[in-house]
């Protein structure tokens, strides 16, 4: 049984064999909805779904493949937690999803990290923060925290390290 759990958030990326159109109506309802506020349309929601749930491959999204490479390499490191994975947009599972699982699963412990380092993304700022407050009420007996801000200094030292390592 699962008792702690890290929910490894990636942006997510477009199949480069999904429908131009129905991409360019999704992100014109999803900027709709942005600039007038309420609820996604039931065509947004059907879009939505439809993107996430396209069949994808190394060739068709190589995103969703590096960031499982990423996750794997992870997982191992995480003390025994068990690793999650949860995209923001196009891919699936959705972080409400993924925490979802793990508390299915037997979390009672999850913390959320998300793949984006940089400070100043509405993804990491905004989104995930949202999410997660959302989360927590419905979950009441699970500590749901967020590994946010990154340490700019630890960031900073990994690419110096990767800089090293590429000159020599």
């Amino acid at each position: 049984m699962v008792q702690r759990a890290v929910v490894l958030v990636g942006h997510g990326g477009v199949p480069s064999d999904f429908p131009r159109a129905d991409l360019t109506r999704l992100k014109a309802l999803e900027g709709r909805r942005a600039a007038t506020g309420g609820e996604p349309s039931e065509e947004e929601r059907a879009l939505d779904a439809k993107i996430r749930t396209w069949p994808r491959s190394p060739a068709t999204d190589p995103y969703e493949a590096g960031f499982e490479k990423l996750a794997a390499a992870l997982a191992p490191k995480l003390g025994g937690a068990a690793l999650y994975v949860a995209y923001n947009e196009f891919c699936a599972p959705t972080l409400d999803h993924a925490v979802e699982r793990a508390i299915a699963d037997g979390a009672r412990d999850v913390t959320v990290v998300p793949s984006m380092i940089t400070p100043g993304g509405v993804h990491s700022e905004v989104e995930i923060p949202h999410t997660l407050e959302a989360l927590r009420p419905r979950f009441p007996e699970v500590t749901i925290r967020y590994a946010w801000p990154f340490d700019l200094d630890v960031v900073g030292e990994m690419l110096a390290a990767h800089v090293q390592r590429a000159r020599a």
